[in-house]
C-alpha cells in the first residue's frame, strides 16, 4: 500500500466519522507496535497490554482485545501492514474500532530521522481518524543507554507534538521512567532495553491514568 504525504506532514482536518454506537457495544481493540507491545522480556508473558486488559472494567461491552506487536519493527514496519492486520479484527460483529499505537525506539536505534518518523505516526494517525477509527498512543520508554535516550527524547516530544495537532492521547513513557529505581532495576536485570514484571507493570500503570478509560467511554 501506498500512503500520501510522504514528503512532509500533511495538514490535518479533524474527522468526525468516530461515534460510539448506538445500542450493545463490540469493541475491537488492536495493539499494533513493536517488542515493548508484544512484552518481550516479561517472565509472566503479559506485558503492559495485557496487564491494561486486565484491569479494564468493561461490563455490558463486549471487548476484543488483539496485541499485534512485532519485536524490531519500526514506525516504517507498522504503517506498511497495520490496515492488512486490523481488518480482520474489526470485521462483524465489531460496530467499534479502536487503535492501540506504540513504537519509536527502533527509529531512533537505526538512524530514521525525526521528520520521517513524525510522518509515519501521523499517516496512521491521519488514516485511522478518517475512516473511523479512534486511536490512542503509548510512547517508548527510556532505555539503560544514557546516548540512546537523548536521542529517543526528541522523538518522544515529536510523537506528543504529532498526537497534540490531532487531539490524540500520548502517553509519555519516557520521562516517569528515566531515572525511576525500579525501571532502572528491571533493565539492568535484562538485556538494557526490555524490562521484566515490575518495568511492564509501571508502563501500564502510566497508559491506566492518562485517560484510558475515558478514551474508551466506559
Amino acid at each position: 500500500m501506498t500512503y500520501p504525504h510522504q514528503g512532509s506532514e500533511p495538514d490535518f482536518t479533524p474527522s468526525a466519522e468516530f461515534h460510539v454506537t448506538d445500542g450493545p457495544r463490540d469493541i475491537g481493540l488492536c495493539f499494533v507496535g513493536d517488542s515493548y507491545v508484544a512484552g518481550v522480556g516479561d517472565p509472566k508473558a503479559l506485558g503492559w497490554v495485557s496487564r491494561v486488559v486486565a484491569r479494564t472494567p468493561h461490563t455490558d461491552v463486549r471487548l476484543r482485545s488483539y496485541n499485534l506487536g512485532v519485536a524490531g519493527e519500526s514506525s516504517t514496519d507498522v504503517l506498511a501492514r497495520w490496515r492488512q492486520e486490523t481488518a480482520p479484527r474489526w470485521a462483524p460483529p465489531v460496530n467499534e474500532k479502536r487503535l492501540v499505537v506504540g513504537f519509536g525506539t527502533n527509529d531512533v536505534e537505526a538512524g530514521m530521522t525525526t521528520a520521517r518518523s513524525r510522518l509515519n505516526l501521523a499517516n496512521i494517525l491521519d488514516d485511522a481518524s478518517t475512516t473511523g477509527i479512534a486511536a490512542f498512543v503509548v510512547g517508548p520508554p527510556p532505555t539503560a543507554d544514557p546516548d540512546l535516550n537523548q536521542r529517543l527524547e526528541v522523538l518522544v516530544d515529536a510523537q506528543a507534538d504529532v498526537c497534540a495537532r490531532r487531539r490524540i492521547t500520548y502517553v509519555d513513557c519516557f520521562r516517569p521512567l528515566l531515572g525511576h529505581d525500579q525501571w532502572q532495576s528491571d533493565l539492568a536485570a535484562g538485556d538494557g532495553f526490555h524490562p521484566g514484571q515490575a518495568g511492564y507493570g509501571l508502563i501500564a500503570w502510566l497508559v491506566l491514568h492518562a485517560g484510558w478509560q475515558e478514551w474508551l467511554q466506559l
